[in-house]
């Protein structure tokens, strides 16, 4: 019988033949085929001390987490250990990519005698890395503000307590900028490839020296710290074990000088109940506690794709739930998540009207063939952590493509209590155009970790035309709290690019930096300038919806496409 302490996804990995976690978009992440080893998150109880082993290589985090790389072979063994509570498998990470300082009233509070610029305070980004020469992260002198740097990519010296990467201090940044860019990236090698992290902090915190402060960032004097994710292997998408450490990292940072902190996440995936409650989420709830900090991260951009269905099942009904594959479609997974409580009958139909089902309530891999697709499907349960019940399916070729057409999920309530569910397709552009929902949903297409309880959760709004942009990620019901909390500027925006330039970026991505600089300048307002030392944590974001503005066409608030409004910064009072 499958480990109840290992998540779904992870106990069907285990179970899967190499060939169908080959063929699975899913199935091999966090795994490393040429080492045979995995990554996992777990959650422990206990000393750290017996959590290592022959072979298993473990990194402690904040609060009872930690991140543990062990053989294939010794996952079921390890998860039996009195001290580990629940293990969780890696998902995959994408960025959140799809005229506003003005629109934010943040040049308002920049100038000013009393102007505030996020001196004093440390403004954090996990993110693809940074451009450490553009001038926008340089003092005057020509020295850089970023006083510690990450890069998980290039073995060598990691920080203490971590195994991967290389960290680089201020002083190798300085002596690298002093030697100039053909000898200074010999000494510190780290570059930002895509350019979305480089951007994102240009616009949490670039100081504009590049543009004569034209295209200025909010803390434009906050001092920097930087983890760029990305540990290389098969494929270059960063997952949730690289983005946990980087988030420890900085909270780790920020306790020892010291000084309070505001951190920005714009990476989010699809794959979770979006309820709050994986490891990630329940890790990013706890750490924001720890500390003077306060954590924000984009609402994802799928509002506007056909990635999210759902609704609600009564007893004795049918609903016909109908996906569309397009042509060349070499995988794809459907995630559905209901109550444990509500009992139903699920069939699954191809498109030349064969079908299966109804699907065995066992907590083995499940195989059927439809065509010429392979169905490999795991019948979840809820979990310690996990209040709902996951059924997954993966749509697996038997040649190289998945049959296209019009598939059918069908589900049949037979004693059902409250009847609600949910489903979700991969997010991150991985799906060709036309394969999606029918009916897709548009509440409830937050990005995890969005999800979480204790983020600023941000969504974008296009300030030119101050209205909401449809892309961005909405909030839904399913959640036992409001999100999101409020939108900023997402939509041509003006940002800091590798080179030395400036690029028009879209995507909510670029709409929470604007909300982690502005929270930078509330705790400088508050915590540098003595006028509230409390002021962090969920006080900020307590501060942050009372200050925002509504949007034209909303009559209700808070509601789940703009949460509280716009930020403005604050009505500082």
């Amino acid at each position: 019988m499958p480990d109840q302490k290992i998540d779904n996804l992870l106990n069907l990995a285990m179970d899967a033949t190499p060939q169908e976690r080959r063929k699975s978009g899913n199935l091999n992440i966090g795994y490393d085929p040429a080492t045979r080893l995995w990554d996992v998150i777990i959650k422990y109880s206990g000393p750290e001390s017996g959590l290592a082993g022959n072979g298993i290589q473990v990194v402690p985090l904040l609060g009872g987490y930690a991140v543990v790389t062990l053989p294939d072979s010794e996952i079921d063994k390890y998860s039996h250990r009195a001290q580990v509570e629940f293990m969780e498998k890696p998902k995959r990470l994408y960025f959140e990519l799809f005229q506003a300082k003005g629109a934010s009233c943040i040049r308002t509070v920049q100038t000013g005698r009393n102007g505030l610029t996020g001196k004093g305070i440390l403004t954090g980004v996990v993110d693809s890395g940074v451009d450490y020469f553009h001038p926008d992260f340089r003092n005057a002198d020509g020295s850089s503000r970023i006083l510690r740097l990450w890069d998980q990519s290039i073995q060598g010296n990691p920080p203490q307590g971590y195994v991967t990467g290389t960290e680089y201090t201020k002083e190798q940044i300085d002596e690298a900028l002093a030697l100039g860019e053909n000898q200074g990236r010999r000494l510190v090698p780290s570059s930002d490839y895509s350019g979305h992290g480089t951007s994102v902090l240009g616009i949490a915190a670039g100081n504009g020296r590049a543009s004569d402060g034209v295209n200025q960032g909010v803390a434009c004097e906050s001092d920097l710290l930087v983890v760029k994710m990305g540990i290389p292997r098969e494929n270059s998408f960063p997952r949730t074990t690289e983005l946990i450490q980087g988030i420890d990292y900085l909270v780790r940072q920020a306790l020892t000088m010291g000084r309070p902190m505001a951190i920005n996440l714009s990476f989010g995936n699809n794959y979770g109940s979006h309820k709050g409650d994986s490891l990630l989420e329940t890790y990013i709830d706890m750490v924001s506690s720890i500390g003077r900090l306060a954590i924000c991260t984009g609402t994802g951009n799928n509002g506007n794709q056909p990635l999210h269905e759902g609704g609600t099942l009564k007893q004795g009904q049918t609903r016909q739930i109908e996906l569309s594959v397009s042509s060349r479609e070499p995988t794809l997974n459907v995630q559905l998540w209901k109550s444990y409580e509500d009992e139903m009958s699920i069939y699954i139909e191809n498109p030349s009207g064969n079908r299966i089902g109804p699907l065995d309530e066992k907590l083995v891999p499940q195989r059927y063939r439809l065509g010429n697709t392979d169905l490999l499907i795991y019948y979840g349960k809820p979990g310690p952590y996990h209040l709902t019940q996951e059924i997954y399916i993966d749509f697996l070729p038997v040649e190289t493509y998945v049959d296209s057409g019009d598939w059918k999920i069908i589900l049949s309530g037979k004693r059902v209590r409250g009847g609600e569910y949910y489903l979700w397709l991969p997010g991150g552009n991985t799906l060709n155009r036309g394969t999606g929902f029918y009916e897709p949903r548009a509440y409830g297409t937050l990005t995890i970790p969005a999800t979480a309880r204790r983020v600023i959760a941000v969504g974008a709004y296009d300030s030119l035309v101050d209205s909401y942009a449809d892309f961005s990620g909405r909030g839904s019901r399913m959640l036992p709290y409001l999100k999101p909390d409020l939108v900023a500027p997402g939509v041509n925006i003006v940002a800091p690019v590798p080179g030395g330039g400036y690029r028009t970026v879209t995507g909510t991505s670029f709409a929470a930096p604007f909300v982690s600089g502005s929270v930078a300048l509330l705790m400088q307002w508050g915590i540098v300038n003595g006028n509230d030392p409390y002021l962090y944590g969920e006080k900020v974001k307590a501060y942050l919806r009372k200050g925002a503005r509504p949007l034209p066409g909303y009559e209700e608030y808070p509601n789940e496409e703009v949460g509280w409004g716009e930020d403005v910064i604050i009505r500082l009072h």
